[in-house]
């Protein structure tokens, strides 16, 4: 079963968007992965396509009526797959969870717009809620074309080295280490020795070592969770 991707939207012309170039686009054109849109729009029965409305118990901005997303949720098979609503309350994405995404069916995503999606949608549906950041954008199209990607790269022939996604930031709790190449200096730097000395143990440790002085130094966070899964304090 080849892996697939539902985008249910108001914005169905946003795809494939940035899923269109590059390696996603010609795993895509190789048929490794399957994107399919659902117009949301689509299943509203009111003259004029509403798909919104006023907030129970008042306040600013409009929220996606139930019997609309429902309907549109509704009508896609779910065939194993999460079914994931976008939103920036949701908890955070994390590369273990991308995995699991990506070693699965496909998922199927529900993009937010204006202040959310009736509650009862996302009870009755057992919608995973999902945020790709602490920040608040326009809608979840974006947010989904960064999840599908993040997926899609894991799927066995996509990239033409799988053992490249084993070092990359977030795997094992990390941030990836530096990276350098040609020339050797540049603007009056120059790349460490030790990457140049030909002696792979020591190559290792140097990508070790930076890495968790990174993590350190940036996401205390994840170095403080790298940490405990180590059995190491510092």
């Amino acid at each position: 079963m080849t892996w697939t991707a539902t985008v249910l939207t108001l914005f169905p012309e946003a795809f494939p968007g940035a899923l269109g170039v590059s390696l996603i686009d010609s795993a895509h054109r190789n048929g490794l992965w399957a994107l399919e849109t659902v117009d949301i729009r689509s299943f509203s029965r009111h003259k004029h396509a509403s798909v919104d409305d006023t907030p129970a118990g008042g306040g600013p901005g409009m929220v996606l009526r139930p019997d609309v997303a429902a309907a549109a949720i509704d009508s896609v098979p779910r065939d194993g797959r999460a079914l994931i609503y976008l939103t920036p309350r949701g908890k955070p994405v994390s590369q273990a969870r991308v995995r699991e995404w990506a070693q699965g069916p496909g998922v199927i995503l529900f993009c937010g717009r204006f202040e959310g999606l009736d509650q009862r949608v996302i009870d009755s549906r057992e919608m995973e809620e999902v945020s790709v950041g602490d920040a608040v954008l326009a809608g979840g199209e974006i947010p989904a074309q960064y999840l599908i990607e993040a997926c899609v790269r894991l799927i066995p022939g996509v990239l033409g080295k799988m053992a490249s996604t084993e070092d990359e930031s977030f795997e094992g709790d990390l941030l990836e280490y530096p990276q350098y190449t040609r020339p050797r200096e540049w603007e009056g730097q120059v790349i460490p020795d030790v990457l140049l000395s030909g002696d792979h143990g020591k190559v290792d440790q140097w990508r070790q070592d930076q890495a968790e002085a990174l993590t350190e130094r940036r996401r205390p966070d994840l170095f403080e969770r790298y940490q405990r899964r180590n059995g190491e304090t510092r």
